[in-house]
């Protein structure tokens, strides 16, 4: 009898997933109550597969994969047309990504975009570009950098501009994971550059625009008091949050994971056998919130305890993530051909930073 009752027990736990079994670099919360959709407030709805959320003043602008950017202000949202110099390729996760407003935008009104594009009988690539604003339309102007190789996947395509002042893009490794490790390829890699398109002199390689190397598909950038963090999918599982050096590399394809290797840097956080897909970044109170996709959730990463939590729930797949004022900000994206929209998808949504304790 006691026997049967050892054997039951044990079926329960591996049947319940109890944190007994879990591992410990995944770094857990239990007992989590995170917000769900009654809790918070709808700010733009309809929006077509948004990527990057930016703000100037109190006017936010969104870009988003179809080729528009939504400009909301005053409770009024407009979609404004991009007119690039290439059509914009359909293969998955492609299209209008990043997008950054330059720090001088209420007077030049200029902001730097990555997209992925066609170019017919020579194969398709991600481009840099300087957009200007040209009354309720966006032009492309100059090409900061072009020919970044693409592929069906992993196509990178955050930007953000660092306390530095230089301009910061994630690519992916085209699916092509070796590409990562090559300092002579742009792919699998952080890029630094500045505003106009030349590379620093400080960057860590000499004549060349890679900060940092050895990513798989990075997706998210911030700072906390100077220091970058990254997000980044892992293959099958294994995402990562790193903490950024510049000149290091970061271990794909050969590590990922906790996975370790002389030379190789690993993760802050990792999901373990769990998949988080996380995107967009941003920081308030010492603590990074994630938007993730197949998470479908705001993630926060308590930097202190070395935890993780998710904190925003019931929405769908999340994709970037924004803070201002009293307010976290972010973006579904149900209408990316991998979510469940309803008839409103996808949306911009607000919660009081308050109630994410």
């Amino acid at each position: 009898m006691d026997k049967a009752v050892s054997i039951l027990l044990v079926m329960i736990l591996l049947l319940s997933g109890c944190s007994f079994f879990e591992k410990k670099d995944v770094h857990q919360e239990d007992n989590v109550v995170a917000i769900t959709q009654t809790d918070v407030e709808v700010v733009a709805e309809n929006l077509s597969v948004p990527w990057s959320i930016d703000q100037v003043n109190q006017t936010f602008y969104i870009s988003e994969r179809t080729g528009s950017v939504v400009k909301i202000e005053d409770g009024k949202m407009e979609r404004q047309p991009v007119h690039l110099e290439m059509p914009l390729a359909d293969a998955a996760e492609a299209g209008l990504l990043g997008f950054v407003l330059d720090p001088k935008f209420p007077e030049n009104q200029k902001a730097y975009a990555y997209y992925t594009y066609s170019d017919e009988g020579k194969g398709q690539f991600n481009r840099i570009i300087v957009l200007k604003m040209n009354g309720t339309e966006w032009v492309e102007g100059e090409v900061l950098l072009d020919k970044i190789p693409s592929a069906t996947y992993h196509h990178g395509g955050r930007l953000k501009i660092g306390p530095d002042g230089m301009l910061y893009i994630t690519t992916g490794d085209a699916t092509s994971p070796a590409l990562a490790q090559k300092l002579n390829s742009l792919n699998g890699k952080i890029l630094r550059m500045n505003l106009d398109g030349t590379i620093p002199s400080d960057n860590p390689f000499v004549n060349s625009y890679v900060y940092s190397y050895g990513h798989r598909n990075p997706q998210g950038l911030v700072w906390i008091q100077g220091v970058l963090y990254e997000s980044e999918h892992g293959q099958s599982a294994h995402d990562e949050i790193n903490v950024i050096k510049q000149g290091a590399n970061y271990g794909w394809p050969v590590i990922q994971g906790m996975s370790k290797r002389a030379g190789m840097e690993t993760p802050l956080f990792q999901s373990g056998d769990e998949t988080w897909a996380p995107s967009g970044m941003a920081v308030a109170d010492g603590k990074l919130f994630v938007a993730t996709l197949r998470g479908n959730a705001v993630r926060e990463f308590d930097l202190e305890k070395k935890k993780t939590k998710p904190v925003v729930t019931g929405l769908g797949r999340i994709r970037d993530i924004y803070v201002h004022g009293d307010y976290l900000y972010f973006v579904s994206n149900n209408t990316d051909g991998r979510g469940t929209p309803d008839e409103k998808d996808d949306k911009l949504y607000r919660v009081p930073l308050r109630d994410l304790k």
